[in-house]
């Protein structure tokens, strides 16, 4: 077991290829963008929203006075365990790469979920892409019908792509059980095309009028758009396409659901999809909630990752388990844990990276990085 003590930028700019694809900072990715064509295909970013309990998922410490009633379990890792609330994830961590050395600047929900997603301190004078802007501009294919970036599930920090512009803002998925907003076609197909000429031709007469710059960024969204929603392609977002076999090996829940939806998509072309699981901030009752939580991520997880592998896709697809920061090792008075960015773990998986491994360490109780 490997055992270093890194920060978030330290480590990408170390690590392979494919974790160059998500880093969020703009020289890491250029620099790589070709070979990331011919390697990367798509990263999937689960994102814990609140801050997920490093002490309770990754990096348990049983022996500890900061346990609480937290367990451990071996995973197939020999000598590597982690919580006993990720039973299906422990058997599938031959394929994680697991990060317990992370730490980060902030405190806050909105300036930690900023600086984890883009590589930077939020600013006045600048918005920063996130990860997901900057994989769909270096290495999504503007030709496809479908966005390459998609974004599943609610989120209360949510970051757009910035600088980047609207071509590479996400598009976003409430509720993976249900089609897309405003993509049903309620008419025939010749009519909506009929429609759309009429549309056109008012938008050359804005042209005519001077409103040249504005009339083209109009005629680009409405064609994109439009190839969506007509596009066969458009099925992958309908899970019903699954079997009920396969739906059902996901297990219960929008989290479920979202990762289903992101292996169809992945399979459809998209560059990145994210897909949220919220509520980790568990200020209080974090026992019982941290329990409830992994519950609902541990079976999508780990089937996620086996069923990419099944389909030949988890060697060009890069999987990141990570939120904003980590959570107090020590218990609160409410029986909770608080916002802790000093020490924290994060997941990866698929796309090169080296599997089967822990790297960084944190001490006894789970304070400080060793």
């Amino acid at each position: 077991m490997t055992h270093h003590t890194l920060n978030r930028r330290q480590l990408f700019r170390s690590s392979t290829l494919g974790l160059a694809a998500v880093t969020g900072w703009q020289a890491n990715i250029i620099a790589q963008a070709s070979t990331l064509r011919s390697n990367a295909t798509a990263c999937i970013l689960l994102w814990m929203g609140g801050g997920p309990s490093q002490l309770d998922t990754w990096d348990p410490k049983p022996n500890s006075g900061n346990a609480g009633d937290a367990g451990a379990i071996q995973t197939t890792i020999p000598g590597v365990q982690i919580s006993d609330r990720l039973p299906k994830t422990a058997k599938a961590m031959s394929q994680i790469s697991l990060l317990r050395g992370m730490h980060g600047p902030e405190g806050s929900h909105p300036r930690a979920s900023y600086w984890a997603q883009t590589g930077y301190l939020p600013s006045a004078s600048i918005k920063h892409p996130t990860i997901g802007s900057h994989v769909s501009h270096h290495i999504g294919n503007p030709e496809s019908d479908l966005p390459a970036f998609v974004r599943i599930g609610a989120n209360r920090n949510l970051i757009g792509a910035g600088f980047l512009g609207v071509d590479h803002e996400p598009f976003a998925i409430t509720d993976p059980n249900q089609p897309p907003l405003n993509t049903t076609i309620t008419t025939t197909k010749n009519r909506l095309s009929r429609r759309l000429g009429l549309l056109d031709q008012l938008e050359e007469d804005s042209t005519r009028e001077g409103a040249e710059q504005w009339t083209r960024a109009n005629r680009k969204v409405y064609g994109k758009a439009a190839r969506m929603i007509t596009s066969p392609l458009m099925k992958a977002f309908d899970l019903q396409q699954e079997t009920v076999a396969s739906r059902e090996s996901y297990g219960e829940g929008n989290f479920a659901s979202g990762c289903l939806m992101a292996r169809r998509l992945v399979e459809s072309g998209v560059t990145f999809v994210q897909v949220t699981s919220n509520n980790w901030d568990t200020h209080f009752d974090n026992y019982e909630r941290t329990s409830t939580l992994c519950q609902e991520v541990d079976r999508p997880y780990a089937r996620l990752l086996a069923d990419l592998q099944e389909r030949g896709l988890l060697d060009s697809t890069l999987v990141i388990w990570m939120g904003e920061f980590g959570r107090t090792p020590r218990i609160n008075g409410r029986g909770g844990r608080d916002h802790y960015p000093r020490a924290y773990s994060i997941a990866l998986a698929g796309c090169g990276v080296s599997a089967g491994q822990v790297i960084g360490e944190t001490d006894a109780n789970g304070e400080n990085i060793l």
